[in-house]
């Protein structure tokens, strides 16, 4: 009897076999795990769904491998049917794959069938051929969405947005760059295939902006200082990111519209009534964001307590599924690793993300004398067309306010 891999997940159907956990003639039970896989942005075991013996290993590590595909044979088993991939008996809990992307995946419609570039031009207003003209583009080739085929200024829009579409899909084209010296080739891995198509995708689709500050946190990293060794005492970690989490959270309440999501089928701003904030983690797989749920209920010592579990199971590979869903908004922090101001990329369907960089001591005048203060890059990206320029400068300088005016109350 062969045992095929099971679905793996909402909108997951194949994966890339990293471990491989029996051997021919072992004997397995029923929900053991038999093999691992890396789909998305996390490694899951896969159990099987019979017990019996061994007899061949039908997959090898490095392998491509789709749901419905022989894993391996196994004699003396009656199989159950298949179920979304869970994990053992024995060990940590089922760790299933996430989707490609963040949250949603975005699917790509296919374009409409170009009109043959012969004939007579489309009907179409002068200004419409005018810009046609400027643009080198054939109207022959553009559909025509009024009356009797007639082009008109959306049809010219939308041409030229599957235009830039494709532009933005069309692979580079292949170098042998062997014939200027030695090369080695690494195969990309499925979590940083699933970062880049998030990243391309919200690159393509978000007219975005970056808003930059900073804030002085001199003060508020004397309060981390003081209250350290409580929180430590406690099991928790108390870091820039856990006061961040609850600064955020306010700042989120008090402008909800970066608490929203885009409905372009529907023409309509989704507010969420809840504040579920992503981490972006840096692993040695590469980035991947986990959320904090209810960040706006919870006390700083509980979302510092979290935060310490989250990143450490991130970068174990031990998330599960949900615990990478429904985030509203996402907290970058490059601060730790040195880095200074950048401009983050929206996690969609978000419409915002925040930036953090490294705090540094900067000369500042206070009343009139130049002093040393501790300062912290801020970025603040945003969807253009859900968000104007103006609502953005009050989020962060909300924000700003919020770093600099902390109080130790939330600490207590």
């Amino acid at each position: 009897m062969d045992l095929k891999l099971p679905p793996l997940g909402e909108g997951v159907d194949s994966g890339s076999v990293v471990g491989i956990l029996v051997k021919p003639g072992d004997q397995i039970a029923k929900g053991q795990g038999i093999i691992e896989v890396e789909t998305g942005k996390a490694v899951g075991p896969v159990p099987s769904p019979a017990a019996g013996t061994v007899s061949k290993i039908l997959v090898a590590l490095g392998d491509k491998i789709s749901v419905g595909q022989p894993i391996l044979s196994l004699e003396g088993g009656a199989a159950t049917p298949a179920q979304p991939a869970a994990a053992a008996p024995a060990g940590p809990p089922a760790r299933p794959a996430p989707p490609p992307a963040a949250d949603e995946t975005e699917a790509e419609a296919p374009a409409d069938e170009e009109p043959a570039a012969d004939g007579p031009e489309p009907a179409a207003s002068p200004a419409i051929r005018r810009l046609a003209r400027e643009l080198g583009l054939d109207l022959r080739r553009v559909h025509g969405g009024a009356e009797g085929g007639r082009i008109v200024m959306d049809d010219l829009r939308a041409y030229i947005h599957r235009l830039q579409n494709l532009a933005a899909r069309a692979p580079a084209p292949r170098i042998d760059f062997s014939k200027w010296g030695p090369v080695a080739k690494r195969p990309l891995t499925s979590l940083r295939q699933a970062i880049a198509t998030q990243m391309s995708q919200s690159w393509r689709a978000t007219p975005r902006v970056t808003q930059f500050d900073q804030a002085d946190i001199s003060a508020l990293e004397e309060l981390r200082k003081k209250h350290a060794p409580a929180f430590e005492s406690k099991g928790a970690r108390l870091t820039l990111t856990s006061f961040a989490l609850k600064i955020v959270a306010a700042a989120l309440r008090a402008h909800p519209l970066f608490n929203t999501s885009l409905d372009e089928a529907a023409g309509e701003v989704i507010y969420k009534e809840y504040v579920h904030i992503g981490l972006a983690v840096d692993t040695e797989q590469g980035l991947i964001v986990p959320v904090l749920r209810d960040v706006d209920k919870k006390d700083i010592l509980t979302l510092s307590k979290e935060l310490q579990d989250l990143a450490v199971r991130t970068r174990e590979r031990k998330l599960l599924l949900e615990e990478m869903q429904g985030g509203t908004f996402t907290i970058t922090n490059q601060g730790g690793i040195g880095g200074g101001h950048f401009t983050p990329i929206i996690n969609r369907p978000q419409v915002a993300i925040l930036g953090l960089g490294r705090g540094a001591l900067q000369p500042v005048v206070r009343a009139g004398k130049i002093e040393p203060r501790l300062m912290l890059p801020l970025a603040v990206a945003y969807d253009h067309r859900v968000i104007d320029g103006g609502g953005a400068v009050r989020f962060i300088l909300d924000i700003v306010r919020g770093f600099e005016n902390f109080d130790e109350k939330q600490l207590l």
